[in-house]
């Protein structure tokens, strides 16, 4: 049927048998068009909301991949391993690894390494220095700090523990039972004044310093 028989057909139906023809026709292709125009509408709506919701997915994707990657690379540590190890540098552990890690990165211990100056089972903290001595280093820093525990002992104290009172401080002086500090300045003061103390019994010459005083130092204090 061709489209004026159904206008004509739609018109005697619709009772509009008093309107022209062509006008007929022309309502009807405009509401066609109207019809066609929104349909259209609405599927190019609907394209670009899935086509933003797409885009919102493969947007958030990378973002969370990002995150994790941020993540992982935090849970690491970077020290620097120096000494007698077979490979200074620079290196970068995961987090939680201990000192023995890190000389393994390096290439392991170098030749005369001494292997047991450090604590190898220490978890590692990030940006310290790991420095392996080798056995004559070591040997010396044993030496040095046997030399300093001589030194202190021969300085205040003499074997058994008794404070030399000729040689000690002030403040070793002070460790002594009921010798406070102004009575260890006295006697610094009278040693230097008077020289030496023959005896341990010359502290009684310090003023504060009675027998019964004296009876509590006896067996504390020496002379040498």
């Amino acid at each position: 049927m061709a489209f004026t028989e159904r206008a004509e057909s739609w018109r005697s139906k619709a009772h509009l048998s008093g309107a022209r023809l062509p006008v007929l026709v022309g309502v009807t292709a405009l509401a066609a068009l109207v019809l066609v125009f929104a349909g259209k509408a609405l599927l190019d709506a609907a394209a670009s909301d899935a086509l933003v919701v797409e885009r919102a997915e493969q947007e958030g994707g990378p973002s969370v991949e990002g995150e994790e990657a941020v993540a992982e690379e935090a849970r690491t540590v970077v020290v620097h391993v120096g000494g007698a190890v077979a490979d200074p540098g620079v290196r970068e552990l995961a987090e939680g690894s201990r000192v023995q890690d890190a000389v393994d990165a390096s290439g392991g211990f170098a030749e005369g390494a001494a292997s047991d100056a450090l604590n190898l089972a220490r978890v590692l903290s990030d940006g310290e220095q790991v420095v392996v001595p080798t056995l004559e280093e070591a040997a010396g820093a044993q030496g040095a700090d046997a030399g300093a525990a001589g030194a202190g002992a021969s300085s205040g104290s003499a074997a058994g523990g008794r404070v030399n009172i000729n040689r000690a401080t002030a403040a070793e002086l002070d460790t002594l039972p009921g010798v406070g500090p102004s009575t260890a300045e006295k006697i610094v003061a009278d040693r230097e004044a008077n020289g030496p103390f023959a005896t341990t019994e010359d502290l009684k010459r310090v003023s504060g310093i009675g027998d019964k005083k004296y009876e509590e130092l006896a067996d504390l204090v020496c002379v040498g």
